[in-house]
């Protein structure tokens, strides 16, 4: 999936999706575009080098998907307890889909908004 197609994909997750680009005060982070829910990121990468978008995920699941697909690896700059790393350039689109939308559920579901 390219770059533009992931960015739509994850702003149609919700109507409390927001993006940004946060690090622009740090040279080496100032293409990192993060996408949150309920103020907390869910997803993110760097548009400069469009290779490992960071995910959050079930530390339970991670050792499993690591297992099975190639595409799955460390995250960049996060816990590898509660983020993945997924090769932007060889994971399968259904597979990025999927786990990103989870990522999005478990951080909408942690961080519900209190009304």
């Amino acid at each position: 999936m390219n770059i533009e197609d992931y960015r739509e994909f994850c702003l149609s997750l919700g109507t409390d999706v927001e993006e940004k680009l946060l690090f622009t005060a740090f040279h080496y982070a100032s293409g990192v575009l993060v996408f949150y829910v309920n103020g907390h990121m869910f997803s993110f990468f760097d548009c400069d080098n469009y290779s490992v978008i960071t995910l959050k995920c079930q530390p339970e699941r991670i050792e499993e998907l690591k297992v099975e697909h190639s595409c799955i690896g460390q995250p960049f700059n996060m816990s590898p307890r509660h983020w993945i790393g997924v090769d932007a350039n060889t994971a399968p689109d259904y597979l990025l889909r999927e786990l990103t939308r989870n990522s999005y559920e478990i951080v909408k579901t942690k961080y519900k908004c209190k009304l």
